[in-house]
């Protein structure tokens, strides 16, 4: 299945309290509950003004929906083609 990052522009993302990114992260859950097990959430990386999120799904229109039905941005979303790492190099 395909893998997803997502770029959600947040401005102040960097800022939000352990308990606002809870409550972001368990509104995502309920929202993937509700729309089954085809799309996963694998993990994300906050910044200061963005989250980049991971994503496994059948296809970018389930991730746009998943966005839509939470309320959240996703001002770009790319497909995962590859992964390397340092081990790439040997």
């Amino acid at each position: 299945m395909p893998k997803y990052v997502i770029e959600r522009e947040i401005p102040g993302a960097g800022k939000l309290s352990p308990s606002e990114l809870k409550a972001i992260s368990q509104k995502s859950c309920g929202v993937l509950n509700a729309m089954g097990p085809q799309i996963q959430w694998v993990q994300s990386y906050v910044t200061e003004n963005k989250i980049y999120c991971v994503y496994i799904a059948p296809s970018e229109e389930a991730v746009r929906e998943h966005a839509q039905k939470g309320g959240f941005p996703a001002n770009s979303i790319s497909e995962i083609k590859s992964v390397i790492d340092p081990t790439s190099a040997e």
